[in-house]
């Protein structure tokens, strides 16, 4: 079954990402603004760190892109009070077709989305002006390795594994060696790739379940034909989650990268 991972529950993800926005906070704080740039904010979801964005920028312009029409739909609602200071576009960032628009590149919890990572920051060379700057994070190396490994076994058991027989993995967790190589052969200047642990505890299982349905699992859970099916899998990875030590932990990592476009 061919389901496709740019489209999202935005309301929900808009209610329950804490952690990404508290993890883009802190990559925000990376970025110099003057105030009056264009930021091309690469893969804005439901708006939540674009307002942060555009509370930088009095004088400036946002560039709020997404591949997911219904984050789109959100990010209008939440971005609504800063009325023409954002342009809105629906774009892969796979395939992305900018050309020096944008003063700086900003992106949080998205390029691991993207499998083709050469095409993914040869795009976002492009979109930058000269001198323009690249500060994203994502996710890296063993990223959620743990409820990966648990929900990759439970495709192969009963009753589940007919219906993953043509199951290819959503997303890239690339390594900081293999990206840094890959800035540096596309071009970029004062490259910067880092890996941080972010481990990231939930208070009680029906949050968490809730978290991992709409956030971590929703391919594998939109490959079940069945609200039953999708429960007893939810299930079975919530009740491994209860026994793990501290409980209820998904063991994030994230991948950092600063770069700048030559001048």
């Amino acid at each position: 079954m061919s389901v496709p991972t740019n489209e999202w529950d935005a309301e929900a993800y808009h209610q329950i990402s804490l952690p990404q926005q508290q993890w883009g906070l802190k990559v925000l704080e990376r970025l110099p603004l003057q105030g009056d740039e264009t930021v091309l904010d690469a893969g804005c979801g439901s708006g939540r760190l674009s307002e942060a964005v555009l509370e930088r920028l009095p004088r400036g312009r946002l560039i709020a892109l997404d591949n997911s029409a219904n984050m789109l739909r959100e990010a209008k609602v939440a971005l609504q009070r800063f009325g023409d200071r954002v342009t809105f576009l629906k774009a892969d960032l796979g395939a992305l077709e900018l050309d020096r628009v944008a003063d700086a590149a900003f992106s949080t919890a998205t390029f691991h989305w993207v499998h083709d990572h050469d095409a993914l920051f040869a795009g976002l060379l492009r979109a930058l002006k000269p001198g323009g700057r690249l500060v994203s994070q994502c996710g890296g190396g063993a990223n959620l390795h743990r409820i990966h490994e648990r929900a990759g076994e439970l495709m192969h058991t009963p009753p589940f594994s007919g219906h993953y027989v043509h199951w290819k993995d959503p997303w890239n967790f690339a390594g900081p060696e293999e990206t840094l190589a890959r800035l540096q052969r596309l071009g970029f200047e004062e490259p910067r790739v880092w890996l941080e642990d972010a481990p990231t505890r939930f208070p009680d299982a029906p949050t968490f379940r809730r978290f991992i349905q709409s956030v971590i699992l929703r391919v594998h859970l939109d490959s079940l034909p069945t609200d039953a099916l999708r429960d007893q899998y939810l299930d079975a990875l919530v009740q491994k989650a209860e026994g793990d030590d501290p409980p209820l932990t998904l063991d994030y990592v994230r991948l950092n990268v600063d770069a700048r476009r030559p001048a």
